[in-house]
């Protein structure tokens, strides 16, 4: 039972398909950032102001490594999980990976709307800046992003998820 990873930016759905993903497929979820901030005592937002984004880009890459292997897991990563410390690399051989390519528009909606200010990179509160940033952020990460085994470009859903992981023999 190959492991999946949910690759994206924030707010592209990683954490909601993957629950629901999960579910459907019988597999265990975990959200990267949610086993972090147990594992810290701290949100991610404390994380980045008191120890720094060099701190939480390591405690990432420890969480992803300390993953089991092939247990039917479905990890929804943190936005930047694959452009630090060979996570990519790491992703690849150990399971398969799924780039959620959302339009940086659609992603700024859904952030401005959320009103969680959960996103530490992202804590603006100008829709205009914020588009921006994210367009930024994004072209910053395309590269590792594309490394994913698919790419789904836009909005999908689970039934989506369900048959390219079927066509791809992970699922029967």
């Amino acid at each position: 039972m190959k492991n999946i990873f949910l690759l994206g930016m924030p707010s592209s759905g990683k954490s909601t398909l993957g629950r629901t993903l999960a579910r459907e497929i019988g597999y265990e979820f975990v959200d990267m950032d949610k086993r972090i901030e147990i594992r810290e005592l701290l949100t991610i937002a404390e994380i980045f102001n008191l120890k720094g984004e060099a701190y939480f880009r390591t405690v990432e890459s420890e969480l992803l490594r300390s993953l089991p292997q092939d247990t039917g897991l479905v990890v929804s990563t943190g936005g930047g999980v694959p452009c630090f410390h060979d996570n990519m690399a790491y992703i690849r051989e150990h399971g398969v990976s799924i780039f959620l390519d959302v339009p940086p528009k659609i992603l700024a909606d859904r952030i401005l709307h959320t009103r969680k200010n959960d996103r530490p990179l992202l804590s603006t509160e100008k829709p205009n800046e914020l588009l921006d940033t994210l367009e930024k952020k994004i072209a910053n990460r395309r590269s590792y992003y594309e490394q994913a085994d698919v790419t789904i470009a836009g909005e999908t859903d689970v039934q989506n998820l369900l048959e390219i992981l079927r066509h791809l023999r992970v699922i029967s």
